[in-house]
């Protein structure tokens, strides 16, 4: 085997999706893909997540992995809000769907028992995305099950110690909108203290750390070196950053686009987060706070545009601009800056072409982006990447409101390539195309005077 990894098998637990990838570090491309669908178990004692069912998929597909291709070493991404309580090696209790409602039945209890937002930078959430107030709930709810537990393990961390026997929690997964962790001070919360949790959490261990290598039953049941190595793994989100922490210098601004727009203040600092306006702080793969926001701004597009987007025009813009045709936030309401607004146009959206009807939300996106990224505390460049780095017009729009210059990731900057990365090291230099840079496709003047008619 290579003493430097190059193609790492990465498990990518996403909350739709659960993927294995084999990532080519050299090239930068995925040479292996396979894809089902997570599926969540809607049975007692709460729905969670089938995990037995993704276990068989890991080994099934590893096995014809091996069979065809190189694999140097394993790394793990999954969604956030999932922690495991674990009994020795098996499960105290299933592990939850953070989308249950249940734990929102002791709210007032929580509320109060949770750390305050200047400790922890986290926002209350509905359900159990509030990874600590599922704990709380599954601590009242079922307490022999939870008496038993030995350890808590993060999600990432869970399938580390299933390939590996080794226990370990890390920083991405524990700070990011847990109330278990207090990013600034880089330890667990006074309420995960308080709690007694703490002394549950497997030991910290970073995200780059190679927790050992397979056991011989998953060498034996899959093909792989029983040296291939494991390393720790990291929160999706996260792992979408690595990429640019890898080859950039701070102050920097990402913006990750999707059906979220998550927004992060790399180099920032956290002390203005404003939790009522969707603030909240994250932890990188450093154990660095990064203050972040966020909107749904991917959801917003496709409600606003119906289904019938189509790339604006120079007079698209223009009959935009020119004509104040303007949306008001929030068109999904509860998140982004703009939580408690009520969303509206100025004109009938039915009346408009298909063009100008793009046009005037991909400027919306625009202000709802500069808004969000003054709730972040964002500075420096800004990186634009997911599918929003095809709209040249929001692209646009939000350099010249900023004044900053925007640039378009051209590299995969994906949960799955950033975990991959991991096995790189802290210090490792990814191979990524340079970025693409904006500016020069629709005449936007007289955008400030918009912009300052949309916000009053």
């Amino acid at each position: 085997m290579s003493t430097t990894p190059r193609f790492i098998a990465v498990l990518d637990v996403g909350k739709t999706n659960v993927k294995l990838v084999v990532h080519d570090l050299e090239t930068g491309g995925d040479v292996f893909v396979r894809t089902r669908p997570n599926a969540v178990v809607d049975a007692p004692p709460y729905p969670h997540y089938d995990v037995e069912g993704m276990w068989a998929f890991f080994l099934d597909t590893l096995k014809e992995a091996a069979a065809v291709q190189r694999i140097d070493a394993l790394s793990f991404t999954t969604h956030g809000a999932t922690f495991v309580l674990l009994a020795g090696d098996r499960l105290a209790l299933p592990i939850l769907d953070y989308e249950f409602l249940g734990p929102d039945a002791l709210d007032d209890a929580y509320a109060v028992a949770r750390p305050p937002f200047a400790e922890s930078f986290t926002p209350r959430l509905p359900g159990g995305l509030n990874a600590g107030a599922q704990l709380y709930w599954q601590a009242r709810a079922f307490p022999d099950a939870f008496a038993r537990a030995t350890a808590i393990v993060p999600y990432p961390q869970y399938w580390a110690f299933r390939f590996t026997g080794v226990l370990a929690s890390e920083p991405t997964s524990l700070g990011v909108h847990t109330d278990l962790w207090a990013p600034e001070r880089r330890a667990f919360s006074s309420f995960a203290n308080a709690e007694g949790w703490n002394r549950l959490f497997a030991p910290l261990r970073s995200a780059f750390d190679r927790l050992g290598t397979v056991t011989a039953d998953i060498a034996a049941r899959t093909g792989l070196s029983p040296d291939t190595p494991v390393y720790c793994g990291i929160h999706d989100s996260n792992a979408s950053l690595l990429p640019h922490l890898l080859s950039r210098k701070p102050p920097f601004t990402v913006l990750s686009t999707g059906t979220w727009v998550i927004i992060f203040a790399v180099g920032g600092s956290a002390s203005a987060l404003d939790a009522g306006r969707d603030g909240l702080c994250n932890v990188d793969a450093f154990g660095n706070p990064v203050p972040s926001s966020r909107f749904m701004g991917g959801r917003e597009f496709d409600l606003l545009t119906e289904g019938h987007a189509q790339k604006p025009t120079a007079a698209d813009v223009r009959a935009v601009v020119d004509g104040g045709v303007m949306l008001r936030p929030t068109f999904v309401p509860g998140c982004g800056p703009f939580p408690d607004e009520t969303g509206s146009w100025s004109v009938e959206p039915a009346s408009l072409p298909a063009g100008v009807r793009t046009a005037a939300v991909s400027l919306y996106l625009a202000l709802v982006a500069r808004a969000a990224m003054a709730v972040a505390g964002t500075a420096g460049p800004i990186v634009v990447e997911g599918p929003f780095g095809r709209d040249t017009l929001f692209a646009e729009a939000l350099q010249r409101l900023t004044g900053r210059p925007v640039l378009i990731a051209a590299g995969t900057t994906g949960t799955s390539t950033g975990a991959a990365m991991l096995a790189l090291g802290p210090e490792g230099r990814p191979n990524l195309p340079p970025d693409r840079p904006v500016g020069g496709a629709y005449d936007l003047s007289g955008l400030e005077d918009y912009a300052g008619r949309w916000m009053r």
